[in-house]
């Protein structure tokens, strides 16, 4: 694993009027990993995972990514930069095939010179779809509208469009939400199969199990605050933690 982050959180702080949502949170995202950020509900794990996406700007602190300061930048400028996420509540077009769904993602490895042009001139998008399509074995359901797949292959698919621009970087927001057992161990497995060289993970999850087994770093929320970061095993035997998830959980 290189020494070298890909991502850097440096006490990052946001506020909703009276409300210190996020305080003072910094870790680090190696390169080639996953890293899992956990809590209970009301915890601020979504809060920060948008303060790092760019969707909320902080009222403090600094996002470093691969070396270079990001802070506020817009969800589609950290695109640009190699950062791409996956949102807890599908968001596809469902209206439209699978294909077209990853084709439209696809589209911006053309960097602007397919937007007026036809479909089959957009070379580089195309073929993008076309490994997606097997990388994620949707062949099946390649033609198929969006909504009609079955949760499961939905949530599949959206990691998918996520990965179509490449990115170094992809944030996964619950992604196994209302999934059955064995399409969350079908999710885990694919996830796992992502990671390498050229692509790091870090994901919110709720299912502590799954992100003790696929994590290999977790960081722990609690009341808007980091409690506790590390491996998996020294997360999962810290007092602390144990001790959140068994008290009062507001909703996040």
């Amino acid at each position: 694993m290189s020494a070298s982050p890909i991502l850097q959180a440096n006490e990052l702080t946001v506020r909703f009027g009276h409300l210190v949502a996020v305080r003072d949170v910094s870790f680090n995202a190696q390169q080639g990993a996953i890293t899992a950020v956990i809590g209970p509900n009301g915890a601020g794990k979504s809060t920060l995972f948008n303060l790092i996406s760019g969707a909320i700007r902080p009222n403090a602190g600094q996002v470093m990514f691969q070396g270079r300061e990001v802070t506020g930048l817009s969800p589609h400028q950290m695109l640009g930069q190699g950062l791409a996420r996956s949102f807890q509540i599908t968001n596809l077009f469902f209206e439209l095939p699978v294909r077209e769904n990853l084709r439209l993602a696809a589209q911006f490895l053309e960097q602007g010179r397919g937007l007026f042009r036809p479909v089959s001139a957009s070379q580089i998008a195309c073929k993008r779809v076309d490994e997606l399509i097997e990388q994620f074995q949707l062949g099946p359901v390649a033609d198929e509208m969006a909504g009609f797949l079955s949760h499961g292959e939905q949530r599949r698919l959206e990691i998918a469009v996520a990965l179509a621009s490449r990115p170094r970087l992809l944030l996964l927001d619950e992604p196994t939400q209302g999934m059955s057992h064995s399409d969350t161990h079908r999710t885990e497995a694919l996830i796992r199969s992502l990671v390498g060289p050229s692509l790091s993970v870090l994901l919110v999850e709720h299912d502590v199990d799954l992100v003790m087994n696929l994590s290999d770093h977790v960081v722990v929320m609690h009341q808007g605050q980091k409690l506790a970061e590390g491996p998996p095993q020294v997360v999962r035997a810290n007092p602390a933690v144990q001790a959140a998830y068994f008290g009062e959980s507001p909703h996040d």
